[in-house]
C-alpha cells in the first residue's frame, strides 16, 4: 500500500486545506501569521510535544502520513513520528502520532490534520467491519465513485487502509455499463446486452468490461459475450446465487445496491465474488480523534 501523499492530487489538496484555513500556506512556512489566536496568546519561541489518539473503541488508522504531511508544510521544522502506520488498530487515548516542534506552527497544522484523519479513520474502520463480516467466504469489498468531490484519492486510501480493494479511480479505467448506459443502447434491450459488451471491447480492447444487470434474463444476455464482471444490481440473495452459477469460469460477480452490514454476511454467503459499497465514502462519518500536549 503506497503512501497516498506521493499522489500529486493529494499534495494539492492539502495545500487547498491549508491555504483555506491559513489564507497563504507560503506565508505560514516560517512563521504562523495567520493564526491570530496563537499570534495574541502564544509565546513566538514556546516549542511543545502533542500526540493525536482516538476517543472511541476498534479506530483503524488511516492518514497519519496525511496528518505529517500537514504539520511539514506548516514548519517544515516540525518533527513528527507515526506511532501506529496506516491500517493499525487502535485502544482509546493511544497515541497515533507524536509531533514536536513550535506551538504556534502545531495549532496552525492542528484542525487541517484532524479534518483528513477523522474522516479516513472513520472509512477504514468501517471498511474492515465489512471485511470482517465476510472474511469466511473470501468475498472482496470494493468502494465506488461516490466520493467527496477532490478528496478521493484520500478516501480510496482510506478504504484499502480498512483492508478493502479499489474499484475504480475514475471513469477511465474500466468500461462500466450500468442502467442509463443501456438504455441509450438500442433502447436498452435486455437480450442485446452481449453487442454492448462488443461494441465497449471495441472501443476499449485494453479496458475490462463490467455489465450491471437487474435480472437473470440480463445476466444470461451479457455473459454472452464473456465480460470481464457482471454487477448484481438490488437482487434478491435466491437471484444472486442463480446469476453466481451462470457466471461461474466465465465473469466475475459483483453485489452492489444498499448492502449494510447486517445483510453482508448472507450476500457474501451467496457466493458472489465482490461486494461494492457506496456507504464506506459518502455514509461514514467521523472519528473522534484529538490532539492533545504532552510536554509543553
Amino acid at each position: 500500500m503506497k503512501d497516498v501523499m506521493r499522489s500529486p492530487r493529494a499534495q494539492a489538496a492539502v495545500r487547498l486545506a491549508l491555504d483555506e484555513d491559513l489564507v497563504s500556506v507560503d506565508r505560514v512556512a516560517s512563521s504562523p501569521r495567520c493564526d491570530a489566536t496563537s499570534l495574541a496568546l502564544v509565546d513566538p519561541k514556546a516549542v511543545a510535544t502533542g500526540e493525536i489518539y482516538a476517543k472511541g473503541e476498534g479506530c483503524v488508522v488511516a492518514g497519519a502520513t496525511v496528518a505529517k504531511a500537514v504539520m511539514r508544510a506548516v514548519d517544515p521544522a516540525i518533527k513528527v513520528k507515526i506511532l501506529k502506520p496506516d491500517g493499525s488498530i487502535v485502544k482509546p487515548r493511544e497515541p497515533i502520532i507524536e509531533f514536536r516542534g513550535k506551538a504556534r506552527s502545531i495549532l496552525a497544522a492542528e484542525r487541517t490534520a484532524l479534518n483528513f484523519m477523522q474522516r479516513m479513520c472513520a472509512t477504514a474502520t468501517l471498511t474492515r467491519k465489512f471485511v470482517d463480516a465476510v472474511k469466511r467466504y473470501g468475498t472482496q469489498i470494493l468502494d465506488t465513485r461516490k466520493t467527496t468531490p477532490g478528496l478521493r484519492v484520500f478516501e480510496k486510501y482510506a478504504v484499502l487502509c480498512g483492508g478493502g480493494v479499489n474499484h475504480r479511480m475514475g471513469m477511465y479505467d474500466r468500461v462500466l455499463m450500468k442502467d442509463n448506459h443501456r438504455r441509450l443502447w438500442k433502447g436498452g434491450d435486455p437480450d442485446e446486452l452481449d453487442q454492448a459488451v462488443v461494441a465497449a471491447r471495441k472501443a476499449f480492447p485494453k479496458l475490462a468490461v463490467e455489465v450491471e444487470v437487474e435480472s437473470l434474463r440480463e445476466c444470461a444476455s451479457a455473459l454472452k459475450a464473456k465480460p470481464e464482471w457482471i454487477m448484481l444490481d438490488n437482487m434478491s440473495c435466491d437471484d444472486m446465487k442463480k446469476c453466481v452459477r451462470m457466471c461461474k469460469g466465465i465473469s466475475k460477480t459483483e453485489a452492489s445496491g444498499g448492502i449494510t452490514l447486517d445483510r453482508a454476511k448472507a450476500v457474501a454467503a451467496t457466493g458472489v465474488t465482490a461486494i461494492s459499497l457506496g456507504c464506506l465514502t459518502h455514509s461514514a462519518g467521523s472519528v473522534d480523534l484529538s490532539l492533545e500536549w504532552r510536554a509543553v
